[in-house]
């Protein structure tokens, strides 16, 4: 039997079909990179072709898993998945991801993908992303996969890493109900917003106790416009520029940042720290919406089990590449019992504009649903129903997987607000939310969550998001 995958293999028939000299040259040891990876994604998508080192008779439900396997992760074509942010759907796409060693001693990775969703809302970046290679007695990164009772702790990085990009990301149903944390529902209004980065970034660590500088250059082209939702006002019907700042002219954003972050993972891996203290400065060209921002991000992970260890993002990974160095992506089949974390955050931030400046509205962090970026926060409540300059959170949650699926159990609950001014940056007046749902995982992640949140004072909601990044995958950079 052989599997109809003709969408997607239509482009990697394509590559196959031109590269046939190629492969009759890789006999002799002459084939490139590229023809050589195209070449191993067509066979592991027909794996009972004969030329196979372990040809099939019959064809079985683990091809099958093995072929979804490459239809989402492989290289250097795949299908890209995720969610853009909320109410602009489920987007899917293509990925193209390869690397090129220099030498032996630099790597370069280069991840490009294409996506759109249904309200035509899309995204399109390429990430380059460039470190030393580990030599023979290192080891670097972070654990991938699901980690077993035997595996060491993963190490902390042994040398920075480097990275270039640059993206644009169109959402057609973006809400507004005014600035504060006491807006009314009935001052829903809709805006469109085109948003193009490009930049460079870096973790530069000082030691092997996961203690990292950051630092980042960012340019952004943010475009506001009408939102596609013709049920809900647009926000130059209900707001103007004294109540919506950066609604009365477009601005370019010169924005640079720096920060430090501690990550280590102490008592066997059971407990990871994720601790960041960052600025940022956003300056406007010839626009009054120049900007400072400040971030501390404080959390605690720890493990549920003592056999199993913590898993993490790998910051030497693009967005859409999972395969560490030495090593393939992990299988999205993947599961371990018993696997699973209690987390604990306190996040804190806040905006000061310079005189005679604003923040624009679209910069401001949101609470209530989920953000821009899709983190949810205070769930209960409609998408961005809660605007500022400043933020508070106070979040725990539990996710713990279920024995022999790939499916876990998740619960947070969530106190926060969006205070108006720096001086109401405290923990008083707080509001609450909980939310309760399943989580699929892949490769020992959690990469669905389908969420049931209720709380506050506006009723409940139900979350459906997939997330943007590959398994392990690095962030992208974010919308605000």
């Amino acid at each position: 039997m052989k599997p109809r995958l003709s969408l997607f293999a239509a482009a990697l028939l394509s590559a196959q079909l031109s590269m046939t000299h190629a492969t009759a040259a890789a006999q002799g040891g002459n084939e490139s990179r590229i023809h050589s990876d195209f070449r191993r994604e067509w066979l592991e998508l027909h794996p009972c072709q004969e030329q196979l080192v372990k040809p099939c008779s019959t064809f079985t439900f683990g091809h099958l898993v093995d072929i979804g396997q490459t239809l989402v992760t492989g290289q250097p074509l795949h299908i890209a998945v995720g969610s853009l942010a909320p109410q602009n759907g489920f987007a899917p796409g293509l990925a193209f991801v390869e690397h090129k060693d220099f030498s032996s001693e630099r790597r370069l990775t280069f991840n490009v993908d294409a996506v759109a969703s249904t309200n035509l809302s899309w995204r399109a970046g390429t990430y380059l992303t460039t470190y030393k290679l580990p030599q023979s007695n290192q080891t670097i990164g972070v654990v991938m996969g699901t980690p077993t009772a035997k595996q060491k702790a993963p190490s902390v990085l042994v040398s920075p890493v480097y990275n270039l990009y640059a993206e644009t990301t169109s959402l057609n149903r973006l809400y507004f109900y005014g600035l504060g944390p006491n807006t009314l529902p009935s001052g829903k209004s809709s805006f469109g917003l085109t948003q193009t980065i490009a930049g460079a970034s870096a973790i530069i660590p000082l030691n092997r106790a996961g203690i990292s500088f950051t630092g980042e250059f960012n340019g952004r082209v943010p475009q506001l416009r009408p939102g596609n939702d013709p049920t809900i006002p647009t926000v130059a019907a209900l707001y103007t520029e004294a109540s919506a700042p950066g609604l009365a002219q477009s601005a370019t954003f010169l924005q640079p940042g720096v920060g430090i972050q501690v990550q280590p993972s102490l008592f066997n891996n059971r407990l990871r720290l994720h601790y960041l203290a960052n600025f940022q400065y956003f300056g406007a060209v010839d626009a009054p919406y120049t900007f400072r921002r400040w971030t501390a991000d404080i959390g605690h992970e720890f493990a549920l089990n003592r056999k199993v260890t913590l898993i993490a993002a790998n910051p030497h990974n693009g967005p859409d590449s999972c395969a560490s160095v030495g090593s393939a992506c992990p299988h999205i089949s993947t599961t371990t019992n018993n696997e699973g974390s209690i987390s604990l955050r306190l996040l804190l931030s806040g905006s000061a504009a310079n005189a005679k400046n604003a923040v624009p509205f679209y910069f401001d962090p949101t609470t209530g649903g989920s953000n821009i970026d899709g983190d949810p926060i205070l769930a209960s409540y409609p998408d961005y129903r809660f605007r500022s300059p400043n933020i508070v959170l106070l979040r725990g949650t539990a996710e713990h997987s279920l024995p022999k699926v790939p499916l876990g159990v998740y619960f947070s609950a969530d106190a926060a607000k969006s205070p108006f001014t720096r001086s109401d940056l405290d923990f008083t007046n707080l509001r609450t939310s909980y939310s309760v749902g399943l989580t699929v995982h892949a490769g020992g992640l959690p990469l669905v969550y389908l969420l049931y949140a209720w709380g506050g004072n506006e009723g409940t909601h139900t979350t459906f998001s997939i997330s943007n990044t590959l398994l392990g995958g690095s962030p992208r950079p974010s919308l605000f």
